[in-house]
């Protein structure tokens, strides 16, 4: 995977000026100010000064991609749902009846669906994009979550459809996740990054009793403690412990962050992907966006491990990209203010910054 460029800065100073000299009070917006802040550094890369004083930036075909595998821990009954519901949700998906599809629309969204290796291959005529690793990861209580060859080949499926798929002129990227089992990967490799024991990154998922969460926490307990040796890198962690729809998604996010696009990151299994994308890559997390704060218990403490300050906290916690797709009003809010709202000087009224 090439390097990622560390965000430039020339423009900084001059862009926190703009925001500060608005008709407002010093820092009256709130965190719309430091989001308008960073979409503008990062969608002002690559311009030279009269390119910048000319711009007038904005979102460009935002898109938004789920991808969905299956994971061998879900037969260890983790989950209200058998592993079949991740091929049905595909389905629908792609029939444009769920969650993510009614947000996808409503705020103008090009929403893409990707099979990263599902159990039973969607049909062709439902238009998925097919991305296959296999039919499910291994449990990864007792091997490997997928050999070498599944890791490299899903980064590199996910570079590709960033660079090959999706539109060269999109500047901002989500990306979602449907799979069974997958918020026990994610908070395995929450655990194996930050040292934290699973107690305090197990959650509930889907919404299990108590009984299937006890489970659930002692066999992420078993798989941490039956890996132990090789847990020493992001790959090796992403590896072990991953799904096939989370490796496409950290290559995914290190081609947006290579590419210099603005990524807004969802929720619990999405920020496993921006954690290990990290870890990989540090300086993806400028291009880093998070959406907002799950309802998963683990989810809050990945944030703050990253010291990240989500836009929304709204108790969500269905994935699919749900999180990140209601966002978008807010970046274009964002993104408005910084462009049309005026200074001082131009609306004739007294300056409260300076006085």
């Amino acid at each position: 995977m090439s390097d990622v460029r560390k965000l430039e800065l020339k423009f900084a100073e001059q862009i926190q000026h703009r925001i500060d000299f608005k008709t407002k009070p010093l820092g009256a917006l709130g965190d719309l100010e430091v989001l308008a802040k960073q979409l503008v550094l990062i969608f002002s890369q690559g311009l030279n000064s009269e390119q910048f004083a000319a711009a007038h930036f904005a979102i460009n075909h935002p898109q938004l991609v789920v991808f969905a595998g299956d994971h061998g821990i879900a037969a260890e009954g983790v989950s209200i749902a058998p592993s079949e519901v991740t091929g049905q949700m595909v389905a629908n998906f792609a029939r444009g009846g769920a969650a993510i599809n009614v947000f996808c629309r409503q705020f103008d969204w090009q929403l893409s669906v990707v099979d990263c290796g599902i159990l039973t291959a969607p049909a062709p005529t439902l238009g998925v994009i097919s991305q296959r690793l296999g039919r499910t990861t291994a449990c990864f209580t007792t091997a490997p979550a997928m050999s070498v060859e599944q890791l490299e080949r899903g980064l590199a499926y996910g570079k590709q459809l960033v660079e090959s798929k999706l539109p060269y002129n999109s500047n901002l990227l989500a990306f979602g996740e449907m799979g069974i089992g997958n918020t026990s990967s994610a908070a395995a490799i929450f655990s194996a990054l930050s040292g934290l024991a699973p107690e305090q990154t197990v959650g509930r998922g889907t919404g299990v009793d108590d009984d299937v969460q006890a489970k659930k926490l002692r066999l992420i307990e078993q798989a941490l403690l039956f890996h132990r040796e090789q847990l020493n890198t992001a790959r090796d962690i992403l590896r072990c412990l991953g799904g096939f729809e989370i490796c496409q998604m950290v290559g995914a996010m290190l081609a947006a962050a290579h590419q210099q696009k603005a990524i807004v990151v969802d929720g619990f299994i999405a920020t496993a992907c921006a954690m290990l994308a990290i870890e990989m890559e540090p300086n993806s997390r400028d291009y880093m966006i998070f959406a907002h704060n799950s309802g998963e218990q683990g989810h809050a403490k990945m944030l703050a491990h990253l010291q990240a300050k989500p836009l929304l906290n709204l108790g969500l916690r269905l994935g699919e990209g749900t999180g990140a797709a209601l966002c978008l009003p807010i970046l274009h809010s964002a993104l408005a203010f910084y462009n049309d709202m005026a200074s001082f000087s131009q609306a004739q009224v007294s300056d409260v910054v300076s006085v």
